[in-house]
């Protein structure tokens, strides 16, 4: 109980008190540069990130981070477990990087704010034009020079292994010809989500596998990518877990 209230009051500390002079200082950056203003944000919200990961008691063993490009566009895909996944992303993905984020994220005041300067896009996933207009964004700035992450399970999942993926989730990266880095998370429900509302101190583990090529692939290629970038994923998690 006292990690989760400690929680709570760092958020509402870093999101109002410091946050919101930190928000006008970083809109501002906005008028300089897009880059400025994102690397601002993210240093900012990975010192919220590390903060709360300090104080739920997590641990985190780290596997393959030599494989994570410090340039360059490439897409991330990540299973997906627990709030705290994306916590431990930026703690070693530390360039621009967006997220596809649900919908429902947009609906938050001041969150949804940070989002955006860092890049990410929201997805209704019942709306068509909503994936369409995800997919063209995330096009754009991979054409850029940007990372993305994307979660292709489309929720949190508490089994053990992996959910389907989401038929389309890498679309953006074969339409680009940009590398996949698949990152597979461990444990990290059990931080919260696994006895919710209470924080528990909790050992993790990451492992970021090697970057997978994907230019020039036919469209029969592409699925069979697909697939084995799951099957891929699904044997890191059953050989750490």
């Amino acid at each position: 109980m006292l990690r989760l209230i400690a929680i709570v009051l760092m958020l509402f500390v870093f999101a109002i008190p410091l946050g919101l002079p930190a928000l006008l200082v970083c809109w501002l950056l906005g008028f300089v540069s897009r880059d400025v203003q994102a690397k601002a944000s993210l240093a900012y919200l990975r010192l919220i990130m590390a903060a709360a990961i300090f104080l739920a008691g997590v641990k985190i063993r780290a596997v393959g981070t030599e494989n994570i490009p410090e340039k360059g566009p490439c897409l991330f895909v990540c299973n997906h477990r627990s709030y705290f996944d994306i916590f431990i992303q930026y703690q070693y993905v530390r360039r621009i990087c967006g997220t596809v984020a649900k919908v429902e994220w947009k609906k938050i005041p001041l969150l949804r704010t940070w989002m955006k300067f860092i890049r990410c896009v929201f997805l209704d996933r019942k709306s068509l034009r909503s994936g369409v207009a995800v997919t063209k964004q995330m096009e754009d700035d991979l054409r850029a020079g940007y990372a993305f992450s994307i979660y292709p399970e489309g929720t949190r999942g508490h089994l053990n292994g992996l959910q389907p993926f989401r038929e389309g989730s890498f679309k953006s990266a074969y339409a680009t010809g940009v590398p996949i880095i698949p990152i597979t998370y461990l444990h990290t429900d059990d931080v919260y989500e696994n006895h919710r509302p209470w924080v528990r101190a909790t050992d993790v583990t990451v492992v970021f596998g090697k970057p997978i090529p994907t230019v020039g692939l036919d469209r029969a290629a592409q699925k069979a990518l697909s697939a084995e970038i799951r099957e891929q994923m699904a044997k890191t998690y059953a050989e750490y877990v």
